[in-house]
C-alpha cells in the first residue's frame, strides 16, 4: 500500500499547484491498512478537515483507480505519537473553535475574520498559504510575514486568522495583535510615565506572537523605529512569530531607518492582488449564504462584474442589495442592483491626478498654483493632503510620482495620505468632504 500511496502522490503532484502539494499532501503518511481500508495520518483536526474538503474525493479516486479495489480511507490525527481516529465514513461535527478569545494584549480579533472564513483565489492563494503554514507548523524556518495589499484585500483578515489558529491550537502562546499605531503609542506612555522597562519586558521577553498592522505609520517616527528594531531582534533570536501588515512594501516606505527596514523584508513578503470574476462571485455566494440571503444568480453575477475594486466594495454592494430590497419589501433582481450600486462603481481606469487636482480646486474654491505651491496655510495644506489621498485610492501612480504631481517628496505624500485616513476614522468634517469628492469621481463627474 506504500507503493500505491506513492503513485498516488506522484499523480496528485501533476494536478494541484505545487505549493498546495507542498503544504497539504506532503504531510500525510500511510498509517497502516485494515479490510481494505486505509490509513491517512494528519497533524491536526483543522489540517484533516482541509485536505478532505479540498482533495478528499480526488485522493480517494486515485487510490482506488491504482488499486483497483474498492479501498476506503480511514484520516487519523496523529498527536506526537498517540493517533485518534476521525473516520470519513461518519465524520464527527466538531465545534468551532472560540472565536471569543482575547490575545494577550492589544485589539481583539474579529470573530469571522479566521481561515475557514477567508475565500481563496488566485490573487491571494500565496498568500493565504504562507498564512496558514506560518500559524500550523511549529518547526517551520518561516517566522517572519509581511502581507501587503491595497485596503480591502484581506491582510487583515489574514493577520488575524493567524493569531486565531495559533490561540486555538496552543492556547498558552501570548498573541499580540495592534496595529504600529498602537505599539508607539504605548511605546510614548511608557516614555512619560517612566515605565520603559515593563515596556521591554512585555514584548522582549512577554510574546510568543507579534501582529503589527499599517506598518507604514512607523515613517518618520524614529524612536519608535529604534525601539521596534531592538524588539524584532529579541523576537527573531528567539524564533518568535511575526506578522506585519501594509499597504507599502518595506522599501516604499519613507523615512525608515535602513535597520528597521531590513527586519520588516527579512521575511516572506507576499501581495495581495485584487480578487478576479471568478472569485468575486464566489465571495459573494459565501457571504450572502452565510447571511442568509436568497439573492438570484444573475444578481450575483452582475455585481461581481461591476463591483471591481476590493472585497470590502463587494461586501457593501451585496449588504445595500440585501437592505434595499427588506425595505421597500420588493424581490431582488438586476434592476435593483443597479439603482443600490450606480454610485459605488469606480471609475479609477479612467480617473488621472490631473483630473483629482481639477476637481479639488473647483470644490475648494482655489488655483492650480495655490495646490501645488509651497504654502503651509492650513487652507492650502488640507486641500492638497486630500488630493494625494485621492490620486492613491484612485489611480495607480507610486508615492513619488504622487509627490511629484503635488511639488512634494513621496514622504510628504504618504504623510499626507495617512493624515486624511486619520481623519476618516474620526469622522466629522473631513469624512464628510471625502464622501462628497468620492461620489463625484465616482460618477465620473471632474468638472
Amino acid at each position: 500500500m506504500e507503493l500505491i500511496w506513492q503513485k498516488v502522490k506522484a499523480v496528485l503532484a501533476t494536478r494541484i499547484p505545487s505549493h498546495a502539494f507542498r503544504m497539504w499532501i506532503e504531510p500525510l503518511t500511510i498509517g497502516g491498512v485494515d479490510s481494505q481500508v486505509m490509513k491517512l495520518n494528519c497533524p491536526n483536526l483543522f489540517f484533516k478537515k482541509r485536505v478532505m474538503d479540498n482533495f478528499g474525493e480526488l485522493i480517494r479516486s486515485e487510490i482506488r483507480r491504482l488499486s483497483g479495489g474498492p479501498v476506503e480511507l480511514d484520516w487519523v490525527i496523529v498527536h506526537g505519537n498517540h493517533p485518534t481516529k476521525k473516520s470519513v465514513a461518519a465524520p464527527e461535527q466538531m465545534p468551532l473553535p472560540n472565536m471569543t478569545i482575547q490575545p494577550h494584549y492589544g485589539r481583539l480579533l474579529r470573530q469571522d475574520f479566521t481561515f475557514d472564513q477567508f475565500v481563496v483565489g488566485k490573487s491571494n492563494e500565496f498568500a493565504y498559504s504562507a498564512a496558514l503554514s506560518l500559524a500550523v507548523r511549529k518547526n517551520s524556518q518561516q517566522h517572519s510575514l509581511f502581507l501587503l495589499s491595497k485596503t480591502g484585500m484581506g491582510k487583515s483578515h489574514l493577520s488575524q486568522a493567524i493569531g486565531h489558529q495559533i490561540m486555538s491550537e496552543t492556547p498558552k502562546e501570548r498573541v499580540y495583535y495592534m496595529t504600529a499605531e498602537d505599539f508607539t503609542n504605548e511605546m510614548v506612555t511608557s516614555y512619560k510615565t517612566n515605565s520603559v522597562n515593563d515596556f521591554k519586558e512585555k514584548y522582549h521577553k512577554g510574546c510568543d506572537v507579534l501582529l503589527l498592522e499599517d506598518v507604514h505609520y512607523l515613517s518618520g517616527k524614529g524612536r519608535t523605529q529604534i525601539e521596534l528594531a531592538h524588539t524584532l531582534d529579541s523576537l527573531f533570536n528567539e524564533n518568535k512569530k511575526i506578522i506585519f501588515s501594509s499597504c507599502f512594501s518595506p522599501s516604499e516606505i519613507p523615512k525608515l531607518s535602513e535597520n528597521l527596514r531590513s527586519r520588516l523584508a527579512c521575511g516572506l513578503i507576499s501581495n495581495i492582488d485584487p480578487p478576479d470574476y471568478r472569485m468575486r462571485l464566489k465571495i459573494l455566494k459565501k457571504y450572502a449564504r452565510e447571511n442568509g440571503w436568497a439573492i438570484p444568480q444573475q444578481v450575483l453575477e452582475y455585481l461581481a462584474t461591476e463591483l471591481a475594486q476590493d472585497v470590502r466594495q463587494l461586501k457593501s454592494g451585496l449588504v445595500g442589495v440585501s437592505a434595499k430590497a427588506s425595505l421597500l419589501g420588493c424581490s431582488i433582481d438586476t434592476e435593483l442592483a443597479e439603482g443600490v450600486i450606480k454610485n459605488m462603481i469606480s471609475q479609477s481606469e479612467t480617473i488621472t491626478i490631473g483630473m483629482i487636482q481639477k476637481l479639488i480646486c473647483k470644490y475648494y474654491n482655489i488655483t492650480p498654483k495655490d495646490l501645488l505651491s509651497r504654502s503651509r496655510k492650513m487652507a492650502l495644506v488640507r486641500p492638497r493632503q486630500i488630493g494625494m489621498y485621492l490620486s492613491r485610492r484612485y489611480t495607480d501612480q507610486s508615492l513619488q510620482a504622487i509627490g511629484k504631481s503635488f511639488n512634494r517628496y513621496h514622504a510628504t505624500a504618504l504623510h499626507a495620505i495617512g493624515v486624511v485616513e486619520k481623519g476618516i476614522r474620526q469622522g466629522g468634517v473631513m469624512q464628510g468632504h471625502i464622501e462628497y469628492l468620492c461620489r463625484k469621481l465616482d460618477n465620473g463627474d471632474c468638472s
